[in-house]
């Protein structure tokens, strides 16, 4: 359809877009320029989803958003003021609020999750979440942050990062909408877009963006596709407005230029004041103004299949003191009176060292990979502690094995081995009397048992679900023995 003739029918689009807005926790049957059915979740029954907000609320029942991000250090610019009151006014229906997420990779990662989390507390104040995957901005990459442009994705990499991302977003957050822009941008003819669209966008405000301006001034420059970007996300904003009755998006710091790039369209080609909002949130950074959320394996993906609920677990619990106040606040939905506890219990003498920081590893692995995440996680960390009481089994194992030296023997090998010859074979211990030094000292152990006679040699059940061995030396040195047939 024309954008012209679309312009001219935004008021009966905006009847039906509010009718459906009215209605609590539902979402339209929304359709695609393609015709395709939208994927959706409306998995309510999601406790992240339901748990208690206790916050500011006004006479329309619902809590304010904005002041509750503002309070938490999770907002950082609004496109307009008005909005903290349009959060809450009785008089009008909850807002619905996207935020984009190009599948540059199979998983999203630790820096993606704030926009998941903010998406959440409007959800939790009864508003209506949409996920966005970028399946047609991925193809032209977003400048923003980037000091050299994307590597271009080939199709069957895109849909299987689109699929995992997709699949990330909705084990997270239930009850949210996943839609594709590809479904829309795929329809849109190039001589039509620039007639209809491009004759609104000012080189000059284009130009003016802090993501174009960083790279122009930079030696590798920027190509025209990385130019047209913002154009691209502005018009996903005006298409989402127009046919979705989305009216918020929100964005990282760095998105603040494709963000207003959206509203302008709204206000020029719908001629709609006042009716679209942006928001964006600070960028995750540790104190020295680094990116939190990358470790020296890489960075810290979300998907369970990419790192194990335990990594995540352990990456968070190492968080130093300087931060952790500022991370529970951002990313978990701890009340605040709870975290100005903590805060103050940290400066007290008898603190127990990492208690906060064993809080924010619990809260952040509870709504990354859920209650069973969090139960593998905290039984992985148990089974890294010599002397711990809990059982190991091969699951168990095999989320810490990546942060375990292993070697590998037959089984005939292994079995009525002595404990003394295996700790030198495997690697552990360099020689057989320093093996006998450690266990004289209680110090040697296996599958976390501390072991008293040198005589103890390897049995079958000592074999964990007969394929491995976990051997310590002390609380830090351990090898992971694994056991093959032949």
């Amino acid at each position: 359809m024309n954008l012209r003739m679309a312009a001219a029918t935004t008021s009966r689009a905006f009847l039906y877009s509010h009718y459906y807005r009215s209605l609590p926790f539902f979402f339209p049957p929304f359709s695609t320029a393609s015709g395709l059915p939208t994927l959706r979740h409306n998995n309510l029954r999601n406790p992240n989803v339901l748990s208690t907000v206790k916050c500011f609320r006004s006479s329309s029942g619902r809590p304010n958003v904005v002041e509750i991000l503002e309070e938490r250090g999770l907002l950082e610019s609004l496109t307009s003021e008005h909005l903290r009151q349009v959060c809450t006014d009785p008089n009008l229906p909850p807002l619905k609020v996207y935020c984009g997420f190009d599948p540059t990779a199979e998983s999203l990662h630790l820096g993606n999750l704030i926009g998941i989390v903010v998406l959440s507390w409007f959800q939790r104040c009864g508003h209506h979440p949409v996920a966005l995957i970028g399946g047609a901005t991925a193809r032209v990459g977003d400048p923003s942050g980037k000091s050299l442009e994307r590597p271009e994705l080939d199709l069957d990499t895109l849909s299987r990062n689109t699929s995992g991302v997709t699949n990330t977003i909705m084990r997270i957050l239930g009850g949210v909408s996943v839609l594709n822009n590809y479904d829309w941008w795929k329809e849109v003819r190039l001589l039509e877009f620039l007639k209809d669209v491009g004759r609104y966008a000012r080189v000059g405000s284009m130009i003016a963006k802090e993501s174009v301006k960083k790279r122009l001034e930079s030696e590798q420059g920027m190509s025209y596709t990385e130019f047209t970007y913002q154009l691209l996300q502005g018009y996903d904003f005006l298409h989402l407005f127009r046919n979705e009755g989305i009216n918020v998006q929100i964005g990282g710091s760095d998105q603040w230029g494709n963000i207003t790039a959206g509203t302008e369209l709204i206000r020029k080609i719908l001629r709609v004041d006042a009716a679209a909002y942006g928001l964006t949130f600070p960028l995750l950074l540790k104190s020295d103004g680094t990116k939190f959320g990358k470790s020296e394996d890489g960075a810290i993906w979300l998907s369970p299949s990419m790192l194990s609920p335990y990594k995540l677990y352990q990456y968070l619990f190492s968080v130093p003191d300087v931060d952790v106040v500022r991370f529970l606040k951002i990313l978990t939905f701890l009340d605040m009176d709870d975290i100005k506890q903590l805060e103050s219990e940290m400066k007290r003498p008898g603190y127990l060292p990492n208690t906060a920081q064993r809080r924010l590893a619990e809260e952040v692995t509870r709504f990354v990979h859920g209650q069973d995440g969090l139960d593998e996680a905290l039984k992985a960390t148990e089974a890294m502690r010599p002397g711990a009481d809990s059982k190991l089994d091969w699951n168990t194992i095999k989320a810490i094995s990546e942060d375990v030296p292993s070697c590998s023997f037959p089984y005939h090998q292994v079995l009525d081995l002595s404990l003394v010859d295996l700790s030198v074979s495997s690697g552990l211990l360099d020689s057989k009397s320093a093996a006998r030094r450690l266990l004289k000292q209680g110090g040697l152990y296996l599958n976390n048992s501390r072991v008293d006679s040198e005589n103890k040699r390897i049995e079958p059940q000592d074999i964990v679900d007969g394929k491995l061995l976990l051997l310590s030396a002390g609380k830090k040195n351990k090898v992971l023995v694994q056991i093959s047939d032949t």
